[in-house]
């Protein structure tokens, strides 16, 4: 008999919770870092681009290079939601 589903966590068939992130190897981990960390700086620019700041008061948006930091300070945060580096196997 399986295990009980604790805090109304609902398992796949391959143990994993679907509530729970995914665990990559450190190589595709890394990939996937670098994906949305790239399309968090395209993020940073568009939004610097389309929205921005019509004052250039705004510390963040009107400065293109401070906003594409910080959107790629977001993908590089915003992965960990939805994957983690699993631990490596000697």
């Amino acid at each position: 008999m399986s295990e009980p589903v604790k805090n109304n966590e609902q398992r796949n068939e391959g143990g994993r919770s679907r509530l729970s992130p995914l665990r990559l190897a450190p190589r595709k981990y890394f990939t996937v870092l670098s994906a949305f960390v790239i399309l968090g700086i395209f993020g940073g620019y568009g939004y610097y681009a389309l929205i921005g700041c019509s004052t250039g008061s705004c510390a963040i948006t009107s400065n293109p290079y401070m906003s594409m930091v910080w959107g790629g300070l977001i993908g590089y945060l915003l992965p960990d939601f939805f994957v983690k580096k699993a631990a490596e196997e000697n």
